[in-house]
């Protein structure tokens, strides 16, 4: 499956953004959906998933209650609406496919495919 995130940008502290990965190859449905991120010089850190029929959903202690992950099968597409958003999320955020079942969602080894990324920066 190949992965396009889009929807990063430059936004002011408490604004909000809408993260896009769109799906394509193989049946989106077959997968688990997560979203990572990564700040300069620091690692690759979960943020949220979302299981292949959106009946469960994960999040990062520092996206709950300000991210919500949703995904549109029909469509191919998985989301991230990001409000209120901090300083500190400034990243760049990944969009990545894993399986069907997902057992340790905040795992980023638990992911086979990932987006190019988009850039998010939050200016205070």
């Amino acid at each position: 499956v190949q992965l396009q995130a889009s929807g990063g940008g430059l936004v002011q502290a408490g604004g909000s953004l809408r993260l896009s990965c769109a799906a394509s190859g193989r049946t989106f449905s077959s997968y688990g959906m997560g979203w990572f991120r990564q700040a300069a010089g620091k690692e690759r850190e979960f943020v949220s998933a979302i299981s292949w029929s959106g009946g469960r959903t994960y999040y990062a202690d520092s996206a709950k209650g300000r991210f919500t992950i949703s995904r549109d099968n029909a469509k191919n597409t998985v989301y991230l609406q990001m409000n209120s958003l901090k300083p500190e999320d400034t990243a760049v955020y990944y969009c990545a496919a894993g399986p069907v079942a997902l057992v340790r969602p905040g795992d980023r080894y638990e992911y086979d495919y990932w987006g190019q990324g988009t850039q998010v920066t939050v200016s205070s």
